[in-house]
This record gives structure tokens, C-alpha cells and sequence, in this order.
């Protein structure tokens, strides 16, 4: 890393703690500015995580509603995006429990979601290149990769979404997950491997 990005990112972590610090100090108008600053990407986490959209607006919410009922306890010297993501994987979570137990009870099964935006999926891949990409067939392959981490078992669709999707350290994963770094790592590599298989399958027969 270069000078000039390292001062970049110095001067956004100082004001993100600007921000952090304004907000536990009870300023409105930060806890708007963290609203407005990451509920896309927190928005877009919770839409490749849930895929039903009326999960992912209560997650969304209950997200949005812990940040703010926990801004007297939380540690302002704390980088705030972690704990943020950290928040709505709890959400989601409890969400996913909460629907089992609805389905349980009337022996449903999660609708395929047909309003799940595919440019969402399509420009995370431009992005983070998780899959061998071609520009002439994107949409076939990325209605693909939503196939194939929607049907991903829920601990390894989290975990390949806050490191290939969002970027997060290892550390910032174990923080977030509440599980030892050596687990992240292990349930990385198995998620990978699960991801690769599937991905392969796809372009040897046509179907997950």
C-alpha cells in the first residue's frame, strides 16, 4: 500500500470514528449519517443471505433498531462496520430460526424468490471475481452463483458472503461469527470447496 492510499485510509477511519464518537455522544443527525452511509451494503448482505424479501426487510429493521438501542453501550473506540455486519448476521439468523419454526408448524418451504435483483449478484462478481467470469454470458452466470449460495447450508453461505462479498479479515469474521479464528479459516476452506464443486458441476452438465 502506497502513501497516498494509506492516508486515505487514516483519514476514513478517523471519520468513521468522528462519526461513531457523535452518535454515542447522542447526535441525531450521526445516527442518520450511519443509517444513510451503510444500509446498502448492509441491505445487500442481508438480500444474498435471507433471499425472501420480506426477511430481509425485518432483519433490516431489527438492524437498524439494535444500532440504536445499543448506543449507549457500545465501545466507541470500536471500528463500527464490523459491529454493524455483526448485528445483522445476528438478525438474520434469528429470522432464519423464527421462519424454520413457522415452517415447521405449517410444513412450508421457502418461496423462490422472484424479485431477487440479478445486477446485484452481477456486479458483486465484477467486483470480487469468486467465479471464472465472462462478460458475453453474465447473467447465465450469475443466476448461477445465486443458485448456488442460496442452496449453500447457512454457516457457509455467511461465511463466503462476509469474506468474498464484504472483504472481512479473518479476525473481523471471528468477531462477527462469535467463533474462533481457526473455525473461520476451516469453515472458509470448506465453503470454497463446497462452492467450487457446485460451480463445477454447472458448467459440466448445466445443473447444480
Amino acid at each position: 500500500m502506497n502513501n497516498i492510499d494509506e492516508q486515505k485510509n487514516h483519514k476514513a477511519k478517523a471519520d468513521e470514528q468522528d462519526l461513531l464518537h457523535r452518535y454515542v455522544a447522542g447526535d441525531k443527525d450521526a445516527f442518520q449519517e450511519i443509517v444513510t452511509r451503510y444500509k446498502d451494503p448492509l441491505y445487500a448482505f442481508l438480500r444474498r443471505f435471507l433471499n425472501q424479501q420480506q426477511l430481509v426487510e425485518d432483519a433490516f429493521q431489527e438492524t437498524f433498531l439494535q444500532l440504536y438501542r445499543s448506543r449507549k453501550t457500545f465501545e466507541k473506540d470500536k471500528p463500527l462496520r464490523p459491529w454493524l455486519f455483526t448485528i445483522a448476521a445476528n438478525k438474520a439468523r434469528d429470522t432464519l430460526r423464527k421462519q424454520q419454526r413457522q415452517d415447521t408448524i405449517s410444513i412450508g418451504t421457502m418461496a423462490e424468490p422472484a424479485d431477487l435483483n440479478i445486477d446485484d449478484v452481477v456486479n458483486s462478481l465484477k467486483s470480487y471475481d469468486i467465479t471464472p467470469y465472462d462478460e458475453t454470458a453474465k447473467t447465465e452466470q450469475a443466476e448461477k452463483v445465486r443458485r448456488i449460495i442460496e442452496n449453500m447450508p447457512g454457516n457457509l453461505r455467511e461465511i463466503l458472503l462476509l469474506a468474498y462479498f464484504e472483504q472481512f479479515s479473518y479476525k473481523q469474521m471471528a468477531d462477527i461469527l462469535s467463533i474462533p479464528i481457526g473455525t473461520v479459516k476451516s469453515r472458509l476452506h470448506t465453503a470454497i470447496v463446497h462452492f467450487t464443486k457446485k460451480w463445477k458441476s454447472t458448467t459440466t452438465d448445466g445443473m447444480i
